[in-house]
């Protein structure tokens, strides 16, 4: 583990640039071999094929000579011309030999260069470059000028040599030529790539620091490549971002600030609810017209503290949802929700008798209690659109692991107003002393329980719809 640490450590200090360089310099390299393979079978053929060529030229003195005859101390130094031990030609039929020592008694290798495969060139220059071998070696070319063929006999330490001074030329070569590459790629991968990405992680490593400091915010360069739209997308993401949190802070001091004002008024406003309800006891005619609405108002408004004060206490308790009966949870909630005394809101319920649904019991009362309390409280204020008997319905089925349960009723429907901002706090009030935190919190409870809370387009009054699939 301590190695592989250290491994990281190394490789994040040696950064981007020095591993592109790298590996730029190694895929030259790599590049450089596959070409060298090839290149020194071709030199071994060709450095083979101007011996021959000169052993044929020298095979033409010994028919220039006279009577086809030359004297040993020129043979010696046709021979050393060449760099061969022995020279054999065949013309017509005829086969000449000139050489001034014995033939040896074998050879090491024998290369007819007359039709040789590219793998026997490779495997033969392979075997010249790594074994040194003592005997000689036997060569055969084309002839000219009505000769079949040359063949001669050299030692194959002067073409081991030649082939490794052109090995360390190609090594020299291509090492000259990866560190230019190696150099240039790195340059303009550092001026095009490395350097962009450093300054986004730089920018984005300052602005989180600090997110609601503005001259924090990337500035997008002229770039329209990739890292243009990355410089374009996180500029617009730290700007949103920085709106945002500099819009929830405030939110949170005023929240804050509210709490505190709220605590204070709900104590108040309890104490004036105490008097009043003391007014109500008041024989004074006047009194008591004006008592029972002034005991309603001050309610109103405590209700309205004390779910603030609710909304911004700690989050909901994580739901402990089962496979339950539906209809008990329903039966609960009506009893709860209960229609208003005398306006006539009838609250019906729908549902099978065995359906089952995965969510959290209490939870889910909590919720339909709201949607249903909305209900008739919207119908006993508004009443319904074509004069009908105010009705509330629950209706509830299973679609395989998704359980919908549908609330509506036959009022007016919710305004526009209130549609836009429905499941927002304290912004989606639909009735006059509304709190607007009855919808957010039934949405909360509900997502919290893995299903979604939706109002449905209808024609007549407001249905909504609780869908809740089944743990996977």
């Amino acid at each position: 583990m301590r190695e592989r640490g250290a491994f990281r450590g190394a490789a994040s200090r040696f950064g981007l640039s020095g591993r592109l360089l790298l590996l730029t310099i190694l895929f030259v390299l790599l590049a450089e071999v596959l070409i060298y393979v090839p290149s020194v079978a071709n030199f071994r053929r060709t450095w083979l094929s101007d011996r021959v060529a000169a052993a044929q030229v020298a095979a033409l003195a010994l028919d220039a000579a006279p009577q086809q005859k030359v004297s040993d101390d020129l043979a010696r130094r046709l021979l050393m011309g060449v760099g061969a031990r022995a020279i054999a030609l065949r013309a017509g039929g005829t086969r000449r030999l000139i050489t001034v020592t014995e033939m040896p008694s074998e050879v090491s290798e024998t290369v007819d260069l007359r039709d040789t495969a590219w793998t026997d060139l490779l495997a033969g220059a392979w075997h010249t470059l790594w074994q040194a071998d003592s005997a000689p070696m036997r060569v055969v070319g084309h002839g000219m000028d009505g000769v079949d063929f040359v063949e001669i006999v050299i030692d194959s330490a002067p073409l081991r040599e030649a082939l490794i001074a052109f090995s360390w030329r190609i090594l020299v070569t291509s090492m000259v030529i990866s560190g230019i590459t190696g150099i240039l790629v790195f340059l303009a991968l550092q001026v095009s790539i490395v350097r962009p990405v450093l300054r986004l992680t730089r920018n984005i490593a300052a602005f989180a620091d600090d997110p609601e400091d503005g001259s924090r915010l990337i500035a997008p360069s002229w770039r329209t490549d990739e890292i243009g739209l990355a410089e374009t997308a996180l500029a617009r993401m730290e700007a949103v971002l920085a709106g945002e949190l500099r819009q929830k802070r405030r939110l949170a001091e005023l929240g804050l600030s509210v709490s505190k004002i709220n605590h204070e008024l709900r104590n108040l406003l309890t104490t004036a609810q105490l008097l009043g309800d003391r007014l109500e006891a008041t024989a004074d005619p006047a009194v008591q017209r004006v008592a029972p609405r002034l005991v309603a108002t001050l309610g109103r408004a405590i209700r309205y503290c004390e779910a603030t004060l609710a909304y911004g206490r700690a989050a909901e308790r994580v739901p402990e949802r089962r496979l339950t009966l539906l209809k008990p949870i329903l039966a609960d909630a009506l009893d709860l929700a209960g229609s208003a005394p005398g306006t006539g809101v009838r609250v019906e319920e729908r549902t099978p008798e065995d359906l089952l649904v995965d969510a959290d019991p209490d939870q889910l009362s909590r919720v339909i209690i709201n949607l249903v309390r909305n209900a008739v409280q919207a119908l006993a204020l508004a009443g319904t659109a074509g004069g009908a008997p105010p009705l509330v319905t629950i209706e509830a089925a299973r679609e395989g692991a998704v359980v919908t349960i549908l609330v509506s009723d036959n009022g007016p429907g919710l305004p526009e107003r209130a549609r836009a901002n429905l499941f927002s706090p304290f912004q989606g009030a639909a009735r006059p002393g509304g709190t607007g935190l009855g919808l957010p919190i039934a949405a909360e409870l509900t997502r919290l329980n893995g299903g979604t809370l939706t109002l449905d387009e209808t024609r007549i009054g407001a249905r909504f719809r609780i869908t809740l699939p089944d743990r996977v």
